[in-house]
């Protein structure tokens, strides 16, 4: 998935002439990969709709064959939820123009999620006609789904309109090494559009030159929205970086793209239930089957920051959690599939349930392809 195919290269030997449309051609570069059957141009009109291509999502929950298509488009957030897993992987092929940045800022994702997806693509560089797959589906955290929820390991924040509804996910940006955010449980003490910015006499330690007190602007990193936690010092703010959002570069706090904060900020009230966890492994079940999402540890991200490869590691040691969430279907467990997704790490929804077994002792004998990948 890192470079262009044989297709995209000669395109007449595969009898692909330049009579074919661009679309068409994408098209069959997408089939070669084998991840689409179909595709659309992005909505707008504008220069990226135009250069753009936008593949429509692959593979989702189903009753058919594993990894078989997605039968209904991702519910709108506020729906009642119908399983763990929401949204729907999507792809886009590059245009050669705009950066993998730009594309993660206008989604609401994170370019180091994107990094893990896609290893080894430039993100400021990507080249032109690279297929390239979005994080657009998700595991939901294994907590109670109401208020918001942050997982740091992810670099995600879950709001949940209403309790065990289908929520708004968003990217965040979180601490960098040496500077961590509280785990638990706390609420929204208060919000402030256009947030003073106080610094602590830590961060005006490490950086002499800041003032005591930096008044709403374009200076200001909260932002012009910030959402006061009960964590003394922490806060839920937007930024006047909005690269770093998705990124581990803050002093603890949450920083989200200026844009989706302000809608945030509408959204919650004083009060709300907020959840800070830190779990980059989830398990989830749709429509009859499990999932598996895994994503790099910090390390691995930092690695994904310097040079878009991540090193892998041995698979962590969680059967016994794997076996726990699966229950009664433990026999229909996949476990060359899990092993190979604890190492990859590629954050996305993986399926690790086969439709069906024969015996209950076949725990190393799979009936999913060793070569299959089983993607949300």
């Amino acid at each position: 998935m890192t470079g262009r195919t044989d297709l995209a290269r000669h395109p007449r030997e595969h009898g692909c002439g330049s009579s074919l449309s661009r679309p068409t051609r994408r098209r069959l570069l997408a089939g070669v990969a084998g991840l689409a059957a179909g595709s659309c141009m992005l909505p707008g009109g504008g220069p990226s709709a135009a250069t753009l291509l936008e593949i429509q999502p692959f593979a989702g929950p189903s009753t058919g064959p594993v990894g078989g298509p997605l039968d209904s488009a991702p519910s709108r957030p506020g729906t009642p939820l119908d399983g763990d897993v929401t949204g729907a992987l999507s792809y886009l092929i590059t245009d050669g123009e705009r950066t993998l940045i730009d594309i993660a800022l206008e989604r609401d994702l994170g370019i180091l999620s994107i990094s893990a997806l896609n290893p080894g693509i430039d993100v400021w560089v990507p080249g032109a006609e690279r297929l390239v797959a979005l994080p657009t589906a998700r595991v939901l955290p294994e907590h109670e789904r109401r208020g918001i929820i942050v997982n740091l390991a992810e670099l995600r924040l879950y709001h949940f309109p209403e309790p065990d509804t289908v929520p708004n996910v968003h990217t965040i940006g979180i601490g960098r090494d040496g500077f961590t955010t509280p785990l638990g449980s706390t609420t929204v003490t208060r919000k402030q559009a256009d947030p003073t910015w106080y610094p602590t006499e830590a961060t005006r330690a490490d950086r002499p030159e800041l003032p005591a007190v930096v008044p709403a602007g374009p200076d200001n990193p909260l932002g012009r929205h910030a959402i006061y936690l009960g964590f003394p010092t922490y806060l839920i703010h937007g930024t006047n970086r909005p690269y770093g959002v998705g990124r581990r570069v803050s002093r603890g706090c949450i920083r989200m793209y200026p844009d989706v904060v302000a809608r945030l900020f509408e959204r919650v009230p004083v009060g709300l239930p907020v959840r800070i966890m830190d779990d980059p492994i989830k398990l989830g079940w749709a429509a009859g089957d499990l999932y598996l999402e895994v994503h790099p540890d910090l390390e691995q991200f930092d690695e994904l920051e310097a040079t878009y490869h991540f090193t892998k590691k041995p698979p962590p040691d969680v059967d016994a959690r794997i076996v726990a969430k699966a229950g009664d279907a433990r026999a229909r467990l996949a476990w060359d599939v899990i092993e190979k997704e604890l190492i990859a790490r590629r954050g996305i929804p993986i399926r690790i349930t086969r439709p069906e077994v024969a015996s209950a002792d076949r725990r190393h004998r799979s009936t999913i392809p060793s070569d299959f990948i089983g993607i949300y």
